[in-house]
This record gives structure tokens, sequence and C-alpha cells, in this order.
């Protein structure tokens, strides 16, 4: 069984990272997973025009968060300046939620709560990215990343390896007796 936070080193394709470690801390709520994200803050590239609370297409160009459960059928992603995005990739379907998030020197904090509905059946699978940077500072991170030997040459960053994907479990969060609410988006 995992702990409920995950501190962690994220490591790049290539490299070892060396900065201070993303946290990640699961919780449960009543009406969804409660998730709080503390990391720092790099402020390369600069924010995204979109509104703070607001749903923002195009995320994964600036510096952020991104989060991905069970076989890549939902992505969520988080942005420091409070912009996010949650989109199920079969279907297409943009959903909203509530993540706030605020900037304090050379950290930043989110917190959101992710409804049950919008976790399919049988989570079973996660992996945790970041992004930032630009131009040829451009870093991507990884919390299973890639193995080295496994990447071919002029290979981009690949987010939808699901074989780095590691074993996850909302009962490890929730208790082994804990049973997933019905979702009316997993019909």
């Amino acid at each position: 069984m995992l702990p409920s936070i995950y501190p962690f080193n994220i490591i790049s394709i290539f490299i070892p990272v060396m900065h201070e470690p993303v946290t990640i801390t699961f919780k449960a709520g009543d009406q969804g997973l409660i998730m709080h994200v503390n990391s720092l803050f790099f402020d390369d590239p600069p924010a995204p025009p979109g509104e703070p609370g607001k749903s923002f297409d195009g995320l994964w160009n600036y510096e952020g968060k991104k989060y991905i459960y069970l076989c890549m059928v939902m992505v969520i992603a988080f942005r420091m300046h409070g912009q996010h995005l949650v989109l199920l990739l079969y279907g297409g379907d943009w959903l909203d939620l509530i993540f706030k998030a605020e900037i304090n020197w050379s950290k930043w904090n989110g917190t959101a709560l992710i409804p049950w509905r919008y976790f399919p059946p049988g989570v079973d699978k996660m992996n945790s990215y970041a992004i930032h940077g630009s131009g040829i500072g451009r870093t991507y991170e990884a919390l299973y990343p890639i193995p080295r030997e496994a990447i071919e040459f002029g290979q981009g960053p690949d987010f939808h390896r699901l074989e780095y994907f590691k074993a996850f479990s909302l009962k490890w969060i929730m208790g082994e007796n804990w049973e997933q609410p019905a979702s009316d988006l997993w019909k």
C-alpha cells in the first residue's frame, strides 16, 4: 500500500532533476478526491491568458503539473496561476472542477476537488508529469519516466506510454472497504 503523500523528485527523460521535490497529497473528500500539490515555481513560460479557476485549452504549453489516471481515459492538468484542464480522452468531454492555487515567492500550492463521478470504475494506474521552461530550456519530467533504453532516437516527450504507469488504487486513500460511487460519465 502506498501512503497518501507522494513526495518525489521528478526525473526528466534523460537526467535526474536537481531541484526540490514535488509533493502530492491525496485526501478523502465526501464529494471527491482532494489533491494538494506543492512545488517550486519556475515562472517560465509566463502565465497563460486564461482566467484563474477556469478550464484552459492548451495548458500543456505552460509550466504546470499534469496527472493522468487509468490508461489515458482522463487527463487532469493544473497551472499555478489557477487554470486547469480536465479532459476525458474518449469522447472529448471537457469537465470543470474546483481548483485554487497560490504562489508564494518561489513556490506554489494548489488544491483541487476531483468529483467521484469523474473517475472511471476500477482506477488502477497513474503517472504524474511536470513541465517548465521555454525553448531549449523546456523540461519534461515524469514520476515514472520512460527508461533511457526505451527512448528512440529523436523521440519527444510521450505522456501516453501506459506500460510505464504504476499501480494506483483509490482504496489506498479511501480504505479497503470503500466502494467507488457510480458515475453517469462512465456508463
